[in-house]
């Protein structure tokens, strides 16, 4: 299931700046811009522009961007499940992962990442999708934003929800391994009950395995 993915745009003001928000973008759009040096929450800059370049070509992949002039300042990801994951153990082309939200320290507190994930939700092509997210608390700048991990997680699920993202129960390991983190998902209103039969599947594997 590949869809055309229509392209978005919208300003945002931050009282100091007016910031694009804009996508999904091309892979060729993304390599003519500056990626910020502090975008570093999974990787170095330079090797995070990198990835994002690549998953921009992905079929499915989908790379929405704020920038100041052609500066990138923050991003939003997605596409399918890392294939070592749990959510890839079940084939579904309708499941897309939202695999990494990040904006720069300076903008924070500027609702960049909320408006991020509402233009991505945007392109009714999401309806077609199971969008799902998890949310481990050693990804969060816990040290940089001075938050204990339940304070972190309550602006995460507010930011999310957005996005029309909510909370999802499952006996993941990695989920389970600390309270703190979650799995989030959001359903298209036009994703099949069998495709969602699926998702409860691989939300609750660990039944199954008695």
């Amino acid at each position: 299931m590949i869809h055309t993915k229509t392209y978005y745009q919208i300003e945002v003001d931050t009282g100091n700046d007016r910031l694009l928000l804009e996508g999904p973008v091309t892979s060729e759009d993304l390599a003519s811009l500056d990626f910020h040096e502090d975008l570093t929450a999974f990787r170095p800059a330079s090797q995070q522009h990198k990835a994002l370049i690549e998953i921009a070509d992905l079929p499915e992949g989908r790379v929405l961007i704020a920038r100041l002039e052609q500066m990138v300042i923050g991003y939003v990801t997605f596409l399918h499940p890392d294939p070592l994951e749990r959510w890839s153990e079940i084939k579904m082309d309708e499941l897309i992962e939202l695999g990494a939200i990040e904006v720069i320290p300076a903008y924070r507190g500027a609702s960049v990442g909320k408006n991020l994930l509402r233009l991505s939700m945007m392109d009714d092509a999401m309806e077609d999708y199971i969008i799902i997210t998890t949310e481990y608390y050693w990804h969060w700048d816990l040290k940089g934003t001075g938050l204990n991990v339940w304070e972190y997680r309550k602006i995460m699920e507010k930011m999310m929800s957005a996005g029309g993202l909510q909370y999802y129960a499952t006996d993941d390991p990695e989920i389970s391994s600390h309270p703190a983190n979650c799995l989030m998902a959001r359903i298209g209103k036009r994703v099949k009950p069998e495709s969602i039969q699926k998702f409860d599947q691989l939300r609750f594997m660990n039944r199954f395995m008695y």
